[in-house]
């Protein structure tokens, strides 16, 4: 039987504005790594950032499609401020998915809701209608969801909807910078790749880089 996706027991971050969710991470302690081998620190950092980014794509998923070993090189503008381990880029390709441009748009408050957005015939890309959560966009790519089905806005068919926004859901709802959003016309476009800068990387993430570091040589070891 599957465990709860956010059980309070395993304190497990997900991509979701969920009570329960945002209790865990606000709560949540990072497991120490002093005792623990190289193999049980890496291990434990890619369960802690999976759970977050695309708990429900399978190990095999992920490292066929979406993890790729070469990271793009770093090119640090300022010696004042020093770029992050490029590994935090190591998620950077599930940015891509349908149902993750969905959810950063702020359209739906949970990865669980995009992809059902996606599957019901909800979303289109470049006009077209795509029942495929898992469809890796392209540079200028342009998403359009249906406003009804948009939980947040509210009101009848034919006038104009009023957005009204989940408790709790505030401090989270903010805009990636590769990507330029329309609330008007409730459409996305997919700009470009997350990419890291000085002293910070542009995708959202609950967990400090060394964190991504460890994941990401626990799968490159394994590819």
């Amino acid at each position: 039987m599957r465990k709860p996706v956010y059980s309070l027991t395993r304190k497990l971050g997900r991509m979701s504005w969920n009570k329960y969710n945002l209790y865990n991470i606000a709560q949540k302690e990072l497991p120490h790594l002093n005792n623990k081998t190289l193999f049980q620190q890496k291990w434990l950092a890619k369960r802690e950032t999976r759970a977050y980014h695309g708990d429900e794509i399978t190990e095999r998923q992920f490292k066929n499609k979406f993890f790729d070993p070469k990271l793009p090189t770093v090119h640090s503008s300022t010696d004042a401020v020093a770029h992050p381990p490029v590994a935090v880029l190591s998620y950077a390709e599930l940015e891509r998915r349908l149902d993750f441009v969905v959810f950063r748009s702020n359209f739906c408050s949970s990865i669980y809701s995009a992809r059902q957005l996606c599957v019901h015939g909800k979303v289109l890309v470049n006009g077209k209608k795509l029942a495929y959560p898992s469809h890796k966009l392209k540079d200028g790519d342009i998403i359009t969801v249906d406003p009804h089905a948009i939980q947040m806005l509210k009101g009848e068919k034919n006038e104009e909807l009023n957005f009204t926004p989940k408790p709790f859901s505030q401090p989270f709802m903010f805009v990636p910078e590769y990507l330029e959003v329309n609330y008007n016309t409730c459409q996305t476009v997919f700009l470009r790749s997350p990419i890291s800068r000085p002293g910070r990387t542009e995708i959202p993430s609950p967990f400090p880089p060394e964190f991504h570091s460890l994941a990401y040589e626990y799968y490159a070891r394994s590819k």
